[in-house]
């Protein structure tokens, strides 16, 4: 294959920044080669293998996190409640479907945001649209709509933290099993969904108790109080992907070290372009997001570029047609279903539910689960294994998405509206859904 580090300039490359001072980009790029890599070949081997688990519907994959990281919003609280969030999900969909859980958080990397328009207007004025704090700001002026290249030395140095607390948090008690009653965010949920996780974390209990009258306790046995939490984000920055992508003293093959799992989104597919060029020479587990334009033949070509060994565990399909269009998966499956490849199909139920009420932007639940629930049937009816979700949340009690079973209505979005980009559902609403599809994975 015609591939090498930096051959991607050799392609078109979409939703990239221009940087006036190109030296300050080439030194920041060579700082960063300096760097020591956030993620290790090995993890990402062990998350492709897990992986392989989730392409045969042995595990499931939960994906999930942020539109986009924030510089100003990073603290150890936000990480830490992500992470609850995290594990209580986990733990509802792993119960309720008797399977593993592949816990792939969109953290520690996801700054980077591509965008429909290359300009934002705001009364009479006309900006270049903010693309995510590795690369501009989202104050609303002339200044801060200005790439810098420097802010992906940030971006670096916050990733770097978040992963290390990701650690600490996976092996240094926090997710000892016995201790699931502190997993609960700092906020009040609903009766309905405390009761039902109450009455979850009861019957866990219970079988804790069994197994500590079997002599296994968290003390003696490292899968009742460890868990593994890996880190994802859209490759859209080539320069920033470019630079932490390192060879593998043992294998010699490239891993972009950035992230243990990368993906291509929807608008920067293209087969011959410079996304998809890149990402077909590094080992890690890849991510690709397909609209509701697409085909079967575009997943084909794509898996036949990305995957060209059908490797299972290497190629993750995230669908994200939007409620109204999730039929079009119809035709897709079924030809995919004559293939037979090693393949993940997981559903992307936010990106194709984005409406603008009262000035803002958001999306509905019901929309959101109609669009799983119809993934959902529509894969097992094309005997193609149902493999994941991938959600935008927070572990926070905003109020961005509208409905579920808290009822956040139009006249609540304005309330605690955080969000620098796409609305998130919160966590009660999360919480929720993981709730509906663990009752979909019961299903026979």
């Amino acid at each position: 294959m015609n591939w090498s580090l930096d051959s991607y300039k050799n392609y078109k490359a979409l939703q990239q920044p221009n940087y006036e001072n190109k030296e300050e980009l080439e030194n920041v790029i060579n700082e960063l080669k300096s760097y020591p890599p956030l993620i290790f070949a090995m993890e990402a081997n062990e998350l492709k293998n897990e992986l392989a688990a989730v392409c045969k519907g042995d595990a499931f994959l939960l994906q999930g996190g942020d539109c986009a990281e924030s510089f100003n919003d990073f603290s150890a609280n936000n990480i830490r409640d992500m992470f609850k969030l995290f594990l209580q999900m986990a733990l509802v969909l792993q119960f309720g479907g008797s399977k593993k859980v592949v816990k792939i958080a969109r953290m520690a990397g996801q700054f980077a945001k591509p965008r429909s328009s290359d300009f934002e207007n705001k009364d009479g004025i006309s900006l270049p649209s903010y693309r995510g704090d590795i690369i501009n700001d989202c104050e609303f002026c002339e200044s801060a709509r200005v790439p810098k290249a420097k802010k992906m030395l940030k971006a670096y140095m916050q990733s770097s933290a978040t992963l290390n607390l990701l650690r600490a948090f996976s092996v240094g008690g926090l997710a000892d099993l016995a201790q699931v009653h502190k997993w609960n965010l700092g906020f009040v949920r609903r009766a309905d969904i405390d009761d039902k996780y109450a009455l979850l974390t009861q019957r866990l209990t219970e079988a804790l108790d069994f197994f500590k009258a079997c002599g296994i306790t968290s003390l003696n046995d490292a899968r009742l109080h460890e868990t593994k939490i890996y880190t994802s984000h859209e490759a859209l920055l080539l320069p920033y992907e470019e630079a932490l992508t390192r060879i593998d003293s043992l294998s010699g093959a490239y891993y972009d070290c950035s992230a243990h799992m990368l993906w291509i989104g929807e608008r920067t597919r293209g087969l011959d372009d410079a996304h998809v060029h890149f990402l077909s020479g590094v080992k890690n587990p890849i991510g690709v997001k397909i609209g509701p334009n697409a085909s079967a033949s575009d997943i084909l070509a794509l898996a036949d570029k990305l995957n060209p060994q059908d490797e299972a565990g290497r190629l993750n399909i995230i669908i994200r047609m939007g409620a109204s269009k999730i039929k079009n998966l119809e035709n897709i499956f079924k030809e995919l279903s004559k293939e037979q490849r090693n393949i993940i199909y997981s559903i992307d139920p936010m990106h194709g539910n984005t409406q603008s009420v009262n000035g803002y932007k958001t999306r509905k639940f019901d929309d959101i689960l109609d669009e799983v629930k119809n993934f959902w049937h529509i894969a097992r009816a094309n005997n193609i294994i149902p493999g994941g979700v991938h959600f935008e949340m927070t572990g926070q009690n905003v109020t961005e998405c509208l409905g579920g079973s808290v009822g956040v209505s139009e006249s609540d979005l304005a309330r605690r509206y955080e969000t620098q980009c796409d609305p998130r559902l919160n966590a009660d609403q999360a919480l929720e859904l993981a709730f509906l599809i663990a009752e979909l994975m019961k299903q026979k």
